[in-house]
């Protein structure tokens, strides 16, 4: 069962109990989100047009953070001009709790993990 979610301006495949990280979203830490589902996959595939109908995904968010730093470095030869910029995006950890389907009840609850972290937890 997974869902593919959109923020940001960005596409995601989400499944319960994964951690992303997805650009700046303003949440506190331990806050609960709802995001809009663009396709809903499982025993049935539901693709919306743009949106999945009643479908939501629920997120807690897990920390505010930043990416890593990126150096923009410009020098033209023998010009005596050189140029240094540097970036770092602010982003924001989230765990998926669980995927709401079109009728509003959880498709897969949050309890259930996936399935090799079920065998890996009965071995």
């Amino acid at each position: 069962m997974f869902a593919v979610i959109k923020t940001g301006g960005k596409q995601y495949r989400v499944a319960p109990q994964d951690v992303i990280t997805v650009d700046k979203i303003e949440a506190e830490a331990g806050q609960t989100l709802s995001l809009p589902v663009l396709m809903l996959a499982g025993e049935t595939t539901v693709i919306g047009a743009p949106l999945v109908d009643g479908a939501s995904v629920t997120v807690e968010v897990v920390e505010q953070t930043r990416g890593d730093k990126v150096i923009a470095f410009k020098k033209r030869r023998r010009q005596n001009s050189r140029r240094k910029r540097g970036f770092r995006a602010d982003l924001t950890v989230v765990r998926i709790t669980e995927i709401l389907g079109t009728d509003g009840k959880a498709v897969v609850p949050a309890t259930q993990a996936a399935p090799a972290e079920q065998a890996a937890a009965e071995a």
